[in-house]
């Protein structure tokens, strides 16, 4: 699985961006109590992962196959994700 897309980006609420294929995962700046987590869209389909350890918070439209793939992508680029939430909300965040 390619990632095409890793880049600090912020709109409106949300911030940093990873793309892969048809999925954007970001963070919300207005979650920085909560544990480290991601949101992962496609479309209309929505879901949250925990980030430690990796694991559906949330899902809202996505069928099993997809966070299945979603969860893959999630556990590949953990160790990236866990660096940007701990940069954008601080070591101590969530």
């Amino acid at each position: 699985m390619q990632c095409s897309l890793w880049s600090m980006l912020e709109c409106g609420a949300c911030r940093r961006w990873l793309r892969s294929g048809p999925y954007r995962f970001y963070f919300y700046s207005h979650e920085p109590s909560e544990p480290p987590h991601i949101h992962v869209d496609r479309d209309d389909a929505s879901a949250k992962f925990w980030l430690d350890p990796v694991q559906l918070a949330a899902n809202f439209g996505f069928r099993a196959h997809e966070l299945r793939t979603i969860q893959l992508l999630v556990l590949e680029y953990r160790t990236k994700l866990l660096e940007a939430w701990n940069e954008f909300f601080g070591s101590d965040g969530g």
